[in-house]
């Protein structure tokens, strides 16, 4: 007895499913299909029966081919290499090591020294802070004006660390082509990853980020300017987000045996994303895009401001032990650079070496110090030879007017310069003061003698010479700022409302009440001058004679003067508008005053 199996009917409607998804197929390529029959019919019965007469026309066929082919490959290369070309990026590899400074050249700010050591130290401890949960940083910001030494900070992290250091400067990724910024940052990055893997970090310095770096809704990327921005400056907010993206980028393997081994699934642990310790500096913080400020990128910062008294103090003495130089009191030449930066400093000292050099020295002194940070403060002299005597007089009272305000009225200040000679900058003469120590508040008896200070000129243009000049513009441009800060910002007039908060202008209520206070000043300044008028005309007359005048001539001039009042001796009087011209010639001779001055010119 036979039995016949019958098929589970799951499997026979599968089997029609598949031959009617075929037809299907089939159904819908007919077209495909002909025209593949008729192809194959006139090769089998046109070409293949002559194939002798062919080959000619075949191989002339493929050598078109090979040409086109060629031709094709020879552009591929050609615009490869030029891409290649502009996407390299303008960086300074240095090898661990090779910046040749370390942490124990580094002065004048021991608080950004200990930052920069803990960074050190998590660099060198990579695999143990790992090993604790932790995520090593991977981003720091290096903010301060410039030669504060972000850069030099930069240096001596990577020689401390022994790791790979790159040098690159942000405006250098902005070309003008779609698409070759983004290429030239994300070279940069990969090679910085090639190198961590081999070192165990790597420190890639961007300096002046915020070139790139701007924010993109201050800057209006968006819309047709973000369209456009790869032909004009950079590729827009491409460029920026490439950034982004390569400094926080997802775990992956740049090289390709691992990305072989991982795709035939040989490779299966967790991608080891390599350490590449990105450092920006930057000027202004404030303009940078949010996002990268945010915790894994920029996640930490460091302000590296300029050097106080002490770190001054000790940057110099650095720098010039590096230098023949004679004995100089340090202290001294700390007070007297407040303000400079650590590169400055170093300038000033090489511009030293420079001038006792010309000058015949072996080593440099105090004087050869001086004139370099004279150079440096005020830039060169270019004296004006020929100018006219009622110009070169009214510019001295001009300046004197400004001296004996200083001297009267800056508490905190010193009078350091006083000088009718044109310098660079078409800057024809000046009054400078110096901080006799530094200081990190103004109060508003200060900000009054600044706005007095600047408005003296113009008073003792009116009192000494009877006219006004257009030399008080800089000076009326800072008495007006300073007033309109004194009522609109810092609430000193009795009103507490704040202008700054809204980023309102200065409206009519408000000029009434700047004018106001620039006018009660100018008019104290003028009586200052006024009750100071034989000072004035010593300093003025002496400008005349001697073009330029140092602080310790002022001071000298105004105990002489004082000196004299109190002996009841005749003081020389401010000359007539158009007459006779007195002179008083107060120079020190050895370590006293010259008593004898010329009198009055007669006609």
């Amino acid at each position: 007895m036979s039995t016949t199996t019958e098929r589970p009917k799951p499997q026979v409607d599968e089997i029609e499913k598949s031959i009617d998804s075929f037809m299907g197929r089939l159904a819908r390529s007919w077209k495909k299909l002909l025209i593949l029959a008729i192809v194959l019919a006139i090769i089998w019965f046109g070409i293949a029966p002559n194939i002798g007469g062919w080959l000619q026309y075949i191989a002339y066929g493929f050598f078109m081919l090979f040409q086109l082919l060629f031709a094709v490959l020879f552009m591929v290369v050609q615009f490869g290499a030029l891409f290649w070309f502009l996407a390299r990026g303008r960086t300074y590899w240095v090898k661990p090591g090779e910046t040749g400074v370390g942490f124990q050249d580094y002065r004048g700010n021991p608080e950004v020294l200990e930052v920069a050591t803990r960074v050190v130290t998590l660099l060198k401890g990579v695999k143990e802070f790992k090993q604790m949960g932790g995520e090593v940083t991977r981003g720091i910001l290096l903010v301060g004006p410039p030669g504060t030494g972000k850069s030099y900070l930069a240096q001596c992290i990577s020689t401390e660390a022994g790791v790979p250091f790159g040098y690159a400067s942000a405006p250098s990724f902005q070309n003008m082509f779609m698409g070759i910024s983004n290429l030239t940052v994300m070279m940069l990055y990969r090679k910085a990853r090639k190198l961590a893997l081999k070192h165990g970090a790597c420190i890639l310095f961007i300096d002046e980020i915020d070139a790139i770096g701007q924010s993109r809704m201050a800057n209006g990327m968006g819309g047709m300017g973000g369209a456009m921005g790869g032909l004009f400056g950079g590729g827009g907010s491409g460029l920026l987000n490439e950034l982004l993206l390569q400094m926080d980028p997802p775990p992956h393997e740049d090289g390709w045996w691992a990305k072989f081994k991982r795709n035939i699934g040989l490779r299966k642990k967790k991608v080891e994303r390599p350490l590449v310790l990105t450092m920006g500096a930057t000027n202004i913080a404030e303009t940078l895009d949010p996002a990268l400020l945010r915790p894994g990128r920029f996640d930490r910062k460091i302000f590296v401001d300029a050097p106080d008294f002490d770190g001054r103090k000790e940057i110099i003495k650095y720098y010039l032990d590096k230098v023949a130089h004679e004995d100089m009191d340090l202290d001294r030449l700390s007070s007297e650079t407040i303000g400079q930066t650590p590169a400055a400093l170093k300038f000033i000292i090489n511009e030293a070496v420079i001038n006792a050099h010309f000058n015949g020295r072996v080593k440099i002194g105090y004087q050869d110090f001086t004139v370099a940070l004279d150079n440096h403060e005020v830039g060169l002299r270019h004296p004006i030879r020929n100018m006219l005597e009622e110009e070169r007089r009214a510019l001295a009272y001009h300046e004197a007017g400004h001296a004996v305000a200083m001297l009267k009225l800056y508490r905190r200040e010193r009078v350091t310069r006083v000088t009718i000679i044109r310098h660079e900058g078409g800057i024809m003469g000046f009054a400078m003061t110096k901080p006799v120590q530094e200081t990190y508040t103004t109060d508003r008896a200060e900000i009054l003698s600044r706005i007095q200070v600047a408005l003296a000129a113009r008073a003792s243009e009116e009192l000494f010479l009877g006219t006004q000049l257009s030399g008080v513009f800089a000076d009326l441009q800072q008495a007006t700022r300073a007033a309109a800060a004194y009522i609109g910002y810092l609430g000193m007039n009795g009103s507490l409302y704040s202008t700054a908060a809204f980023g309102e202008g200065v409206d009519t209520g408000m000029r009434r009440e700047i004018d106001k206070l620039l006018h009660d000043q100018f008019l104290k300044v003028k009586n200052l001058l006024n009750m100071n008028r034989d000072l004035v005309v010593a300093i003025a007359e002496t400008l005349l004679q001697r073009l330029e005048l140092s602080g310790d001539d002022v001071v000298r001039i105004a105990e002489e003067v004082e000196r004299r009042k109190l002996r009841g001796e005749v003081l020389p009087q401010e000359p007539e508008l158009d007459g006779p011209v007195s002179v008083l010639d107060l120079l020190p001779t050895d370590s006293a005053i010259a008593a004898a001055y010329t009198e009055p010119r007669k006609d």
